[in-house]
C-alpha cells in the first residue's frame, strides 16, 4: 500500500496555501486535511499559524463521516461551511483543538468551538480533503469580503489537494501493477516451461522410448531452483542434496558437451561419487525408475538446467544415437528456455519503462501546474505596475525584464503541460479525419507578420484536392504551426521557405524546407531529446524551451506515423512528416 506521505512539491504547495490564510487573510490557524483512501480517513498534512496546534494537529486522522455530519448542520458561504458554536456536537471534536480564547462581544464575535471549514471535493461529490481556519486576528467571524478570499484558497487548495490524491493512487496502482508483473513473471516462467514440455514431450517419449522427462531449471545466477517440471503435468520435489548434485553435474557435462547414463548395472560416472549415485537412486527409486539419462541443458557457454530421461523395467539401455539426439534436443530446448527468459526480460523493461514514461507524465504535469498559480500571480503584479503612473524609468526597466521572464517561463510551462498531454500513455487518442491544408493555412496566417518583417520568400502552393490526415486535429496543429514557425525562427533574413502537404498512397506527407542556418550531424542525434538545444551559437542566441522538436516528435509517434530530417549546416533543413492517411474526407 501507498505510505500516504505527501509529495515534497506538493506538501509544500499545501503548506503555502495554509500559510496565505494566516498572514494574508488574518486567521491564527489553518489546517490542510487530506484524504487516505486506504482507511477513508482525512490527514492532516498541513498546519500555519499556531505551533501548539501544529504539533498536536499534524498527522492527526479524522473519519470522512465525522466531518460530513458536522458540516450538515452548517451555513454555506460558497465553498466555505460555517457551523456556529450553538450547533456544533458535544460529542464531537472536529479539529481535536480548542484554542484557549475569549469570546467577545456582538453577534459576529467569534466563539472557540465556532467551525469554519472548506470541504474539498472531486468531480464525482467524493470529499478529498478539508481546509479549515480558527482564532480569526480580529476576533470576528468572517464578513463577505473575507470570505470571498477565503473562498479562493478553498479553490487552491482543492486543486492541490486532488493532484495529491491522484498522485497517491497512482503510486497505489504502481504498487498493484508491480506486484502484479512479478506474480504474472513467476507464473509465465513456469507456464513456459509447462509449454515447452507440452510440445515436446510427445515426440520425444515416442522417438528415445522413454516413460518419463523432466526438465530442470536453474535461475539467471545458475542455482536450481530444485523444481522439477514432469510429462505427467506434475511437479516434484527434488532433495537439496541432489539439487546440488544436478547443478554441478550439468555444468560439468554443458561444458564438456556431454550426456550421462545412471543405471543400477553400471558404475558411476565420474562427475558423481558412488555415494551420491546412491542417493540419486534413492530418489529414482520412489519415482519407479530404474536408468535415466542426464542431459544438460543451455544455449551458447550458458548452462541453464538438465533434461532427465527415465526407464525403467529391462529395456534400460541407451543407445549412442539416442544420447547424440538427447544432447541436440537439449540444445533446442536451451535455445527456447533462453528465448523465454529473455522475453520476459524484455518484457519487464517494457512495463518498468512505461510505468517511468507514465510517472514522469504525471511528474511534470503536477510541477507545470503548481508553477503556474504563482506565475499567475507574478504577471498580474506587473500588469499593475505596468498602469501604474509614478514608477520610476529605471523601475519600468526592471517590470518589463520581469515580464519577459515571467512569459517565457509560461512558454516553458505550456510546453511542459503539452508534453506530459501527449508523452503520456494512459492518454488514448482519439482519431478523427484532419484537413491538412487548413492546417498549414492556419499556421501561415499566425506567422505571416513576423516572416513579412524577415522578408522571407514562403512558398506554399495548396493541394487541389484535400489532403487528410487521420489524427487529432489540437496535436496535428501543433506539428503544423512548430514546423513552420521554426523555419521562420532559424531562417536569417531574405532567404526561402518551402511548404508541401501531398498524399502518396496510404500516406499523408507533411514538408517544410528551409535555407536556414542548418544542424549539425552532432545535433541531428539529439534533435527530438527534452529540452535539447543546438550547440550552434546563432542557434543558442534565439529564444526557445527545447521541448517544441520533442513535442512534435512525440504526437508524430503517437499518431503511428514517423518524422524525418535531412540538413546540411549553413545550407538549411528539412523536416518531412509522414501520417497514415484518413480513408473518408473531412
Amino acid at each position: 500500500m501507498s505510505d500516504g506521505r505527501t509529495a515534497p512539491v506538493v506538501h509544500d504547495a499545501l503548506q503555502l496555501i495554509a500559510e496565505g490564510v494566516v498572514d494574508l487573510v488574518g486567521f491564527g490557524v489553518a489546517v490542510i486535511n487530506v484524504l487516505r483512501e486506504e482507511d477513508d480517513k482525512l490527514e492532516t498534512v498541513a498546519v500555519a499559524g499556531n505551533d501548539e496546534a501544529r504539533e498536536q494537529l499534524l498527522g492527526l486522522r479524522q473519519s470522512v463521516r465525522s466531518i460530513q455530519m458536522e458540516i450538515e448542520r452548517a451555513d454555506t458561504w460558497g465553498m466555505l461551511r460555517f457551523v456556529p458554536a450553538d450547533r456544533v456536537a458535544d460529542e464531537e471534536d472536529v479539529t481535536s483543538w480548542i484554542p484557549d480564547i475569549e469570546v467577545g462581544e456582538g453577534p459576529d464575535a467569534w466563539d472557540p468551538m465556532d467551525l469554519l471549514i472548506a470541504p474539498l471535493y472531486d468531480e464525482s461529490g467524493r470529499m478529498l480533503g478539508t481546509l479549515s481556519m480558527d482564532v480569526p486576528e480580529d476576533g470576528r467571524r468572517p464578513d463577505e469580503a473575507k470570505r470571498a478570499v477565503l473562498n479562493k484558497y478553498a479553490a487552491q487548495a482543492g486543486r492541490a489537494v486532488l493532484t495529491e490524491v491522484a498522485r497517491r493512487r497512482l503510486e497505489e496502482q504502481v504498487r498493484l501493477a508491480t506486484a502484479a508483473r512479478n506474480i504474472v513473471r513467476d507464473v509465465s516462467s513456469e507456464m513456459t516451461v509447462d509449454r515447452i514440455m507440452e510440445v515436446s514431450q510427445s515426440a520425444i517419449t515416442s522417438g528415445l522410448g522413454v516413460i518419463g522427462l523432466w526438465i530442470q531449471t536453474f535461475d539467471e545466477d545458475g542455482e536450481g531452483r530444485g523444481a522439477l517440471y514432469s510429462n505427467a503435468g506434475t511437479d516434484a520435489q527434488m532433495p537439496a542434496e541432489l539439487v546440488r548434485i544436478g547443478r554441478a553435474a550439468a555444468g560439468l557435462l554443458w561444458k564438456a558437451q556431454e550426456v550421462t547414463i545412471i543405471a543400477r548395472d553400471r558404475p558411476a560416472p565420474a562427475i558423481v561419487t558412488a555415494g551420491q549415485r546412491e542417493l540419486i537412486f534413492e530418489f529414482l527409486d520412489t519415482l519407479g525408475v530404474t536408468s535415466m539419462l542426464f542431459v544438460p541443458l543451455g544455449a551458447g557457454p550458458e548452462c541453464l538446467g538438465n533434461l532427465v530421461l527415465t526407464r525403467r523395467g529391462t529395456d534400460v539401455e541407451w543407445t549412442p544415437v539416442e544420447t547424440s539426439t538427447a544432447l541436440d534436443i537439449a540444445h533446442d530446448l536451451g535455445r527456447a528456455l533462453l528465448n523465454a527468459r529473455n522475453f520476459e526480460r524484455e518484457q519487464q523493461l517494457v512495463s518498468e519503462l512505461r510505468e517511468l514514461d507514465t510517472y514522469k507524465s504525471q511528474l511534470i504535469a503536477t510541477v507545470a501546474h503548481e508553477l503556474k498559480n504563482p506565475l499567475t500571480s507574478i504577471l498580474g503584479h506587473v500588469e499593475m505596475l505596468e498602469a501604474a503612473t509614478d514608477v520610476p524609468p529605471m523601475a519600468q526597466r526592471s517590470v518589463g525584464s520581469i515580464e519577459r521572464g515571467a512569459m517565457r517561463m509560461e512558454r516553458v510551462i505550456e510546453d511542459m503541460l503539452t508534453l506530459a498531454k501527449v508523452g503520456d500513455p494512459n492518454n488514448a487518442l482519439i482519431a478523427a479525419p484532419v484537413e491538412m491544408g487548413r492546417l498549414v493555412d492556419e499556421a501561415l496566417d499566425l506567422i505571416s507578420l513576423t516572416a513579412s518583417r524577415k522578408g522571407l520568400a514562403i512558398s506554399y502552393d495548396p493541394p487541389t484536392r484535400p489532403v487528410v490526415a487521420l489524427g487529432d486535429t489540437s496535436d496535428l496543429d501543433q506539428v503544423c504551426s512548430n514546423l513552420i514557425s521554426n523555419a521562420v525562427k532559424y531562417t536569417p533574413d531574405g532567404r526561402a521557405i518551402t511548404i508541401t502537404v501531398d498524399r502518396r498512397g496510404r500516406d499523408v506527407i507533411f514538408t517544410v524546407s528551409d535555407e536556414g542556418m542548418g544542424i549539425s550531424t552532432h545535433d541531428q542525434e539529439h534533435l527530438f531529446e527534452e529540452f535539447f538545444r543546438s550547440t550552434n551559437p546563432e542557434a543558442v542566441a534565439l529564444p526557445g524551451t527545447g521541448l517544441g522538436l520533442t513535442i512534435v516528435q512525440r504526437i508524430v509517434t503517437r499518431h503511428s506515423g514517423r518524422i524525418e530530417v535531412e540538413s546540411d549546416l549553413g545550407k538549411g533543413t528539412t523536416f518531412r512528416v509522414i501520417l497514415p492517411a484518413a480513408s473518408v474526407p473531412v
